[in-house]
């Protein structure tokens, strides 16, 4: 094994150390890892990474957050409206909110809803496999946001704020909690075919250490070695390349001992010993074709289905954050054909969804896995009017709709068969027991076990937390 001294008198720069010892090395997302930061949490381990227990006991130990990126329709899905039927093409009798676009008359949903398990919730045909599951899950349809705008809206359910720099969900739940697997990311954020819109802005980690950012994964690809770039060295053994890395580290430890609280060095230091012990982990969580061939029917064949079932297997190996989207740019933002659309998006998730949650109940793994889903914002009931770039000139869709929407929680602590809240009686905003974002993130946070205004980081000289100085637990949505 080389030592630093025998090194130093080699004809090689530390610069080319690097460069040779990262071939071969798992791509983490390094590009966020350089950005700027403070020293990270201090835990009592010589890893920012280690488990940590949470500031209580939480009943949920992990996350997955299904996002339907654009905006699905709640009166569709999850929220019926009996009346938009009633006046299905007449203008509503109240129609004062602010709609980014011209709307126009009443537009019943085209789906059918019916009731589902003990508690008789109502739920769309377009999500029969996830209704099947009611019981355990709880609908929240009194959701409502800021603008209507994919941009703010994105970034403020993500992150807790539509314009300003913040960590995402995912870095402050590691950053709390750090991860069990420490072969693997513990935030990783899958979506397939490209970056959603804001790109890695929705899991960046801002002003937190770079090591709880989340791990992009393109889960179109089927190949590890597509998934993952670099996972595998074919130029050297596992052996030589462990001797290198050492080397590299050893360097890189003693320049960051003259330099006290360099974050950005330091997470550099954390990501080629992950990406080196990665790569035989991950190989291992992102192979489906390891499940029984009932789990593989069970689930489906779509890619959605596949990120699915590779969210149970990484939450299954440990991995505390996993964030799963449909798909790059706006997929449910359906300002025209509507029913089409939503029908073969729908198509695309709900088997596995359904899928997923009776996996994880069967496994044990509900308990203490809190499932989110649901996208920024919802759509307005009445259907948008011609509009520019929009529609193409088509009446058979909705806006963004802000005010009022629905998502869903299940698993992790949360009362399952429980509808809370309610839009009035065209789903236009939400008028009883109204849940902001704010408030939804402190009561999933109050679920791991942390108090949300306990949850800090000293940045820029005051202390910042993921509901800034807003949000309320929502006891009601605990069992």
């Amino acid at each position: 094994m080389f030592s630093v001294q025998q090194h130093l008198s080699l004809p090689a720069t530390r610069r080319e150390f690097l460069s040779r010892a990262g071939t071969g090395l798992g791509s983490l997302g390094l590009a966020g890892l350089l950005a700027p930061e403070m020293s990270h949490a201090a835990s009592g381990t010589s890893s920012p990474m280690a488990p940590r227990p949470a500031q209580f006991a939480g009943k949920a130990k992990q996350v997955i957050h299904i996002f339907l990126n654009g905006g699905p329709s709640h009166v569709d899905t999850f929220d019926p409206k009996p009346s938009l039927t009633k006046y299905n093409g007449q203008s509503l009798p109240t129609t004062n909110l602010p709609t980014e676009r011209k709307t126009g008359a009443a537009m019943a949903s085209p789906f059918k809803f019916s009731r589902y398990g003990q508690s008789g919730i109502e739920v769309s045909e377009l999500f029969h496999h996830t209704a099947q599951h009611i019981d355990d899950i709880c609908v929240i349809r009194s959701m409502h946001a800021e603008v209507p705008n994919h941009e703010p809206s994105l970034m403020l359910m993500n992150c807790g704020d539509g314009r300003l720099p913040r960590p995402s969900f995912g870095s402050w739940v590691t950053y709390g909690m750090g991860t069990e697997n420490q072969n693997l990311p513990g935030f990783i954020a899958m979506c397939p075919n490209g970056l959603p819109i804001t790109g890695a802005q929705n899991w960046r980690s801002s002003f937190l250490p770079g090591v709880y950012q989340g791990t992009y994964i393109d889960t179109r690809h089927k190949q590890i070695e597509k998934l993952i770039e670099n996972i595998r060295n074919d130029q050297i053994g596992s052996g030589e390349q462990r001797r290198q890395l050492n080397l590299v580290q050893e360097l890189n430890r003693r320049h960051a001992d003259q330099r006290s609280n360099e974050a950005a060095l330091e997470s550099r230091i954390h990501s080629f010993e992950l990406a080196y012990r990665m790569q035989m982990e991950a190989t291992d969580a992102f192979n489906i074709e390891q499940e029984p061939k009932h789990v593989l029917e069970a689930y489906g064949t779509s890619v959605q289905a596949r990120q699915l079932l590779i969210a149970r297997r990484l939450i299954e190996r440990g991995v505390r954050f996993v964030q799963l989207w449909h798909g790059e740019g706006q997929p449910w933002d359906n300002h025209d054909d509507l029913e089409v659309n939503h029908r073969r998006l729908a198509g695309e998730c709900d088997k596995a969804i359904g899928a997923l949650l009776g996996d994880l109940k069967e496994r044990g793994m509900l308990d203490d896995t809190l499932v989110l889903w649901g996208g920024e914002f919802g759509r307005t009931p009445v259907v948008e009017l011609p509009t520019p770039g929009a529609n193409a000139g088509k009446v058979n869709g909705r806006d963004h709709n802000h005010h009022g929407f629905t998502c869903w929680l299940a698993g992790g602590g949360v009362k399952g068969g429980y509808v809370h809240g309610a839009t009035d009686e065209f789903g236009f905003q939400a008028v009883e027991k109204k849940v902001g974002v704010h408030d939804l993130h402190a009561t999933m946070l109050k679920l791991l076990g942390f108090d949300h205004e306990k949850l800090t980081y000293r940045y820029a000289g005051r202390d910042f937390r993921l509901t800034d100085i807003h949000g309320e637990v929502v006891h009601e949505l605990l069992a």
